[in-house]
């Protein structure tokens, strides 16, 4: 299969209708006909939540250890009952792994939508590289001390933890791919914090995200990483998703726009195509006429959301839809 995708390859139509076949024949894929981005971010979404919870925000919640400055933002769904405990959802920003934050418009949309739909989210920020000074690998540390801390103080925040997912875009689904693939490797465990608690997430939404470093071969990536791809291509290839790929793997669902000019969508299909060799449940949409970065929360990526939710609801088991 990877030989007939390599040769179909291509910007022709023919090509990447010969690519799409091959993803087919890969694992459980989906077109989406959405054809324009809409002119305006004001408009609400479409899909209605089972259940609508009204939202408590905790803001700058420090989760790291002493002398960090990175802190996290909770979203919680409002009275619920005492013996209640509902799954939660790690949020990670993009930003090249240089920039964003957890508060960005992306990130309060999907945290709030998350709350008012029963969950609890934990949007974080991470260690991000400045001044050309590496953040790899403490920025996948930061993210696995993430679902550490949710399941440290599961009781207090009425979270079940062991259904723990995690939604990212671009760096952000990098980094979300990275917990799904790395539940078992310990050489990316973060030294010291919370160490009697598993990393391990049940469920991954990774949006437009990087897949391969080795494949993208992006210069820049020397300043994340600490070396180039000569001088150290197992670092490279540790940072990458697609070579930790193995059965362990968690449910994982991608998006990625047909004219995403960032990132190539040919790194989600080879990831889906990685994930589909090892039985690992796994989803791609690929959604005509969007760029990088395109909202959830437009009008016309409103199906967008909603299947990003039932994902979710499914894999990690959301008491209230197991009460419908």
């Amino acid at each position: 299969m990877t030989a007939f995708k390599d040769n179909c390859y291509s910007k022709s139509k023919f090509g990447v209708l010969c690519l799409f076949f091959a993803v087919l024949l890969a694992a459980d894929f989906v077109f989406s006909e959405n054809k324009e981005l809409p002119a305006s971010i004001t408009d609400p979404v479409t899909h209605v939540c089972r259940s609508m919870y009204q939202v408590e925000i905790k803001k700058d919640v420090f989760y790291l250890e002493p002398g960090r400055e990175e802190k996290c933002d909770l979203y919680l769904p409002k009275n619920l009952p005492d013996d209640k405990r509902v799954p939660a959802i790690v949020i990670i920003h993009g930003g090249g792994w240089k920039g964003g934050d957890k508060a960005d418009k992306r990130e309060i949309h999907l945290g709030t939508y998350f709350a008012k739909c029963g969950y609890v989210a934990m949007s974080i920020n991470y260690k991000l590289c400045k001044n050309k000074v590496p953040s790899w690998p403490q920025n996948i540390y930061d993210c696995k001390s993430a679902v550490k801390f949710l399941r440290k103080n599961a009781a207090r925040l009425k979270v079940n933890p062991d259904f723990i997912g995690a939604i990212g875009g671009s760096a952000g689904g990098h980094l979300v791919s990275m917990l799904a693939v790395t539940g078992s490797c310990q050489e990316l465990e973060p030294p010291r914090l919370y160490e009697e608690f598993s990393s391990r997430i049940q469920a991954c939404v990774d949006l437009y995200g990087i897949s391969d470093h080795i494949s993208r071969g992006k210069s820049y990536l020397a300043d994340i990483l600490g070396a180039t791809l000569e001088e150290d291509p197992d670092l490279w290839k540790l940072a990458s998703p697609i070579y930790h790929v193995s059965p362990d793997t968690c449910p994982v669902l991608i998006l990625h726009g047909l004219k995403d000019t960032t990132v190539d969508y040919q790194q989600s299909i080879s990831f889906i195509e990685a994930l589909s060799r090892e039985s690992v449940p796994s989803r791609l949409i690929l959604v005509s006429g969007a760029p990088h970065t395109f909202p959830l929360y437009y009008n016309s990526y409103s199906d967008m959301m909603a299947a990003v939710i039932n994902f979710f609801d499914e894999r990690l088991n959301h008491p209230d839809v197991k009460a419908e």
